[in-house]
C-alpha cells in the first residue's frame, strides 16, 4: 500500500518548489499510515491532499481517512488579511498555476487545484463559500465540486462555505463522495440530459472568448448526445447576487432585507429552472487566470456566488482553453441535494472522453 503515497511524495518533493502548492508536507507520517492501512478499506493507500493548515480537522478528511485513504499534506490558501482570495502561498513561495506561471490558480482552494492538475496527488479536499472549489479546478483544468450547502458540516457561520473536492475527474470525485455521505444514492444518467444553459445568468459580462469556449464545450455535449438543450418556458435570468452576498458574509444588519428580497427571488427563479430541467450550464468565470498582481475591478466569482446564496450543488469540468494556453470550466449546477446525480452527470459530460456522434 506505500508505493502510490511513495510516489506523490516524490512527485511533491521534485515538482513542489516550482508551484508553490503546499503549506506542509507529512512524509514519514503518511508512509506509516500507508504500511498499517487496512487493504480492505475502500481508499486503501489512496493519497490525497487537505485545504490549508486546518484541513486536516475538517469532516471529510476524517471520512476519507476513516475509508483508508492517506493525508499527504495540506495545500495553500491565501495568507491572513488578503483582499482577494484567488491566490495562494506555500512553503515555497506563491502558488502558481500549472498551465502559465504568470498567471494565478484561483483560490482559496488554490493549493488543492494545483497539486491535482499536477497529479501530486489524485485528489484534495477544499471548501467553496464563493466558488472557492470551482474556480481553481476551473483555471487549473480539473473537476471540482461544491456540495449542497449543509450537506456536510462546515464551520462557516453564515452558511455560505460548503465542502468540496478537488480531482482529476468526476469519477475520482465520485469515490469521495461516495465516502464522506452515509448515503450516496444515484441512478443510472439517462442521455441526453435535459439541461439549459445560459452564458451570463442575465447579469454577467464574460469575456468573449472564455464564453466561446464554453459554448464549444456545450455544443460538443449536444452533438455526442450528453445533454439537450431546452428553452425554459420564461427566459431565465437572476438578480445579480454581489450586494447580497458580500452583504450576507460581512453581516451587515442594514442591507438585510435587500438580501433577503434577492435571495428569495433567485430561489424563485430557480426553483422554476429545476422543475422544467435537471441541469444547469454557464460557464464558471466570466474571466480567465489573471496575473498574481490581482483581479482588477473584475469579479471571478460574478458565476458562481449566486449557488451559495442559494445552497445548489455546483461542478466544474474542463471545457478547454484559451488561445493564450489559459484552461476554461463548464459549470454544471443541480437541484438542491442532487450531488450525487450531479457527479454522475459529470462523468458522462467528461469532454476529454466524449465521442461526438458523426
Amino acid at each position: 500500500m506505500t508505493e502510490r503515497v511513495a510516489e506523490a511524495l516524490a512527485r511533491i518533493e521534485r515538482l513542489d518548489p516550482r508551484l508553490g502548492a503546499f503549506i506542509e508536507v507529512w512524509g514519514e507520517e503518511a508512509l506509516e499510515r500507508a504500511r498499517t492501512v487496512d487493504r480492505r478499506l475502500p481508499l486503501a493507500g489512496t493519497p490525497f491532499a487537505v485545504k490549508g493548515p486546518t484541513g486536516i480537522r475538517s469532516y471529510a478528511a476524517g471520512r476519507l481517512i476513516a475509508a483508508g485513504a492517506v493525508p499527504v499534506g495540506s495545500t495553500a490558501v491565501p495568507g491572513p488579511g488578503t483582499y482577494w482570495q484567488t491566490w495562494g502561498q506555500g512553503r515555497h513561495g506563491r502558488t502558481v498555476n500549472p498551465h502559465r506561471a504568470d498567471r494565478t490558480p484561483g483560490g482559496s482552494s488554490a493549493g488543492s487545484a494545483v497539486a491535482v492538475a499536477a497529479g501530486m496527488v489524485p485528489l484534495a479536499t477544499g471548501s467553496d463559500g464563493a466558488g472557492s472549489v470551482r474556480i481553481p479546478a476551473a483555471w487549473c483544468g480539473v473537476f471540482g465540486l461544491k456540495t449542497t450547502n449543509g450537506l456536510l458540516p462546515s464551520p462557516d457561520r453564515t452558511g455560505l462555505a460548503s465542502a468540496g473536492v478537488l480531482a482529476r475527474s468526476a469519477a475520482e470525485a465520485r469515490s469521495y463522495l461516495r465516502c464522506v455521505l452515509d448515503v450516496y444514492e444515484a441512478g443510472p444518467v439517462t442521455l441526453p440530459v435535459p439541461a439549459v444553459f445560459s452564458p451570463d445568468l442575465g447579469f454577467a459580462r464574460p469575456d468573449p472568448e472564455v464564453a466561446a469556449v464554453v459554448r464549444a464545450a456545450v455544443d460538443r455535449l449536444v452533438a455526442a448526445g450528453i445533454v439537450r438543450l431546452e428553452s425554459p418556458r420564461r427566459p431565465f435570468a437572476l438578480l445579480d447576487p454581489r450586494e447580497a452576498w458580500l452583504t450576507v458574509r460581512g453581516g451587515d444588519g442594514a442591507g438585510e432585507a435587500r438580501a433577503g428580497a434577492v435571495r428569495a427571488e433567485n430561489d424563485r427563479r430557480l426553483d422554476g429552472l429545476f422543475g422544467e430541467a435537471p441541469l444547469l450550464l454557464t460557464p464558471v468565470t466570466p474571466n480567465r487566470p489573471h496575473g498574481h498582481e490581482g483581479p482588477g475591478e473584475l469579479y471571478s466569482t460574478a458565476l458562481t456566488w449566486a449557488f451559495n446564496l442559494s445552497g445548489h450543488p455546483a461542478a466544474s469540468i474542463p471545457a478547454g482553453f484559451t488561445a493564450d494556453g489559459c484552461p476554461v470550466g463548464l459549470q454544471l449546477v443541480a437541484d438542491r441535494g442532487a450531488d450525487a446525480s450531479l457527479v454522475e452527470i459529470a462523468r458522462a459530460a467528461d469532454l476529454r472522453e466524449v465521442t461526438v456522434r458523426s
